[in-house]
């Protein structure tokens, strides 16, 4: 149950708050509270506090997918090839304005039969505080960008950075999309030691996994091509979004 620990919470506060109704201080203090848990909740896909997310697959056996962010670059090309050597098949959500600067590239993620989602145009770093109207235009025009370069459509749409909110909801409502969260988390964008990138998602790896990755750097390449010795030598295989959205209905 997504909610729990947000329900855990609200039945706290009212009974600290009964108990010391009258101060207001204690107002303030869970004010505060209410506006922490409100960001926690905006920026932690996995709770599912604004929309539901598919953050992980329900299996029994060791299999993973592999999702990559903010791509097509010029580093996707070694990803590929590499995935390509090791008969992987990946997810790579693709930024709009991207798309239209390595065009090929996005064409060969497609013909090498990997999965593309949406990851708006510009994945602009004021994502979070976007209204809704302008959500779905970023949502809609990284669309035609993916039907333009690649003629094809996708109804899967992952959240620049993890972030949601109510506006944010309801633009992914109204665009039709299925958003797609992970559960471990690479860090790959905020760490330049390969090592503990390596060490953060082999640690957090368990049966069914959705890992973030992002095929934008040559550290990040290092990894997967690591990671994907370790899956081999400890016979996890990997599975691909559609086998997500099936085993979630």
């Amino acid at each position: 149950m997504k909610h729990y620990p947000f329900i855990i919470f609200y039945l706290f506060l009212n009974a600290f708050v009964y108990a010391f109704q009258g101060t207001v201080w204690v107002y303030i203090f869970c004010f505060i509270l209410f506006s922490a848990v409100v960001i926690w909740g905006s920026f932690d896909i996995q709770l599912g506090y604004f929309i539901n997310s598919f953050t992980h697959k329900r299996t029994k056996i060791k299999e993973v997918a592999l999702t990559f962010d903010d791509g097509p670059t010029e580093f996707t090309p070694k990803f590929l090839d590499v995935l390509k050597e090791n008969n992987v098949k990946a997810i790579f959500f693709c930024i709009g304005k991207q798309i239209e600067k390595y065009p090929e590239t996005f064409q060969r993620i497609i013909a090498e039969g990997h999965t593309v989602g949406n990851h708006t145009f510009s994945h602009s770093n004021n994502t979070g505080f976007l209204s809704t109207s302008k959500m779905v235009e970023e949502i809609e025009k990284c669309d035609e960008v993916i039907f333009k370069a690649g003629n094809i459509r996708t109804d899967l749409y992952r959240p620049p950075f993890g972030v949601t909110n109510p506006n944010i909801a309801k633009a992914i409502k109204k665009t039709a999309k299925k958003s797609i969260g992970w559960n471990v988390r690479s860090l790959d964008t905020v760490t330049d030691d390969e090592k503990k990138i390596y060490s953060r998602i082999t640690k957090n790896l368990k049966k069914g996994s959705i890992i973030l990755l992002h095929d934008t750097s040559e550290k990040t390449y290092n990894v997967l091509v690591e990671l994907l010795l370790f899956l081999e030598r400890e016979k996890y295989s990997t599975f691909t979004i559609d086998s997500i959205i099936k085993s979630e209905k």
